[in-house]
């Protein structure tokens, strides 16, 4: 730790910030922001490697556990939390666990990141075992949360991996498979939850999209198992029934899609008769 250099941390190359006009302060912005799906682009290589991890352990029974602090565990549950309803998949293939608990995807958790027991602990109560894949999330790639549940995990055989954005981090060093997006200075020092966090989200969504349609989630294009919990997605639902089987009749398609629950269903009832 103590020759490891955050560049999350560095100082921003803007300086006076409050003498900004609101117009330079958002160009200034979207300019930084431009430089992180470079940025993300450089590590393909990596998250490939780990998504394939991730989806060999989950074809095989597995389940994928996303753990870290602040806006990284907000990030992770906002991934995690869409998983089911956009491709059909139960509530405990894909969980999330934030230091501090539920309170702290809301509000700051005083020093609930500091523990290096508690990540542990979070997983245990989720029965955690060699059949899952962990992933941890941690913009500065030291967070003791983070660093203790992973070092817990490969001291049990459990495959890691992990999210952060510095280099040569101690998250990375106990991640089997390390996922680094240097995204250099925020705009603001220090406040990573700028783009550090939007290489998180966009990171995050490349694993969870790549994994579901690596598990059978997605057909063609088209979330054909997505829960129909909504008008929206009810009627997206009855268009892509109606598309498939080269239908007209849009209450007809409803009825079918309504009658079996998704559109996966639907179509094959359908085709099996």
């Amino acid at each position: 730790m103590k020759d490891f250099i955050r560049i999350t941390e560095q100082p921003s190359k803007y300086r006076h910030l409050e003498k900004m006009s609101v117009k330079e302060i958002l160009v200034n912005i979207n300019k930084e922001d431009k430089t992180v799906p470079d940025a993300v682009e450089k590590v393909i290589p990596q998250i490939e490697l780990l998504t394939s991890a991730i989806a060999d352990r989950m074809l095989a029974g597995g389940r994928l556990f996303y753990i870290g602090a602040g806006t990284s565990g907000r990030l992770a549950i906002v991934d995690a939390s869409e998983c089911p309803p956009t491709y059909g998949v139960s509530y405990g293939l894909v969980i999330a666990l934030i230091a501090g608990g539920e309170k702290a995807i809301t509000q700051a958790v005083e020093f609930a990141e500091d523990s290096l027991e508690e990540g542990w602990n979070d997983l245990e109560k989720h029965f955690a075992s060699d059949k899952d894949v962990v992933v941890g999330l941690a913009a500065s790639g030291t967070t003791p949360y983070v660093v203790g549940a992973l070092s817990e995990c490969k001291k049990r055989g459990i495959v890691t991996g992990c999210i952060v954005c510095n280099e040569n981090s101690p998250i990375a060093a106990v991640s089997d498979f390390p996922i680094e997006v240097v995204v250099g200075p925020e705009f603001v020092t220090g406040s990573t939850r700028m783009k550090s966090g939007t290489a998180q989200k966009l990171v995050l969504n490349m694993i969870s999209t790549a994994v579901m349609i690596q598990l059978g989630r997605v057909e063609d294009n088209r979330m054909v198992n997505m829960q129909l919990s909504n008008a929206k997605l009810v009627d997206r639902g009855i268009k892509m029934v109606m598309d498939q089987l080269n239908l007209k009749d849009y209450e007809a398609a409803k009825t079918l899609l309504l009658k079996h629950g998704s559109v996966k269903k639907a179509i094959d009832s359908a085709v099996i008769k």
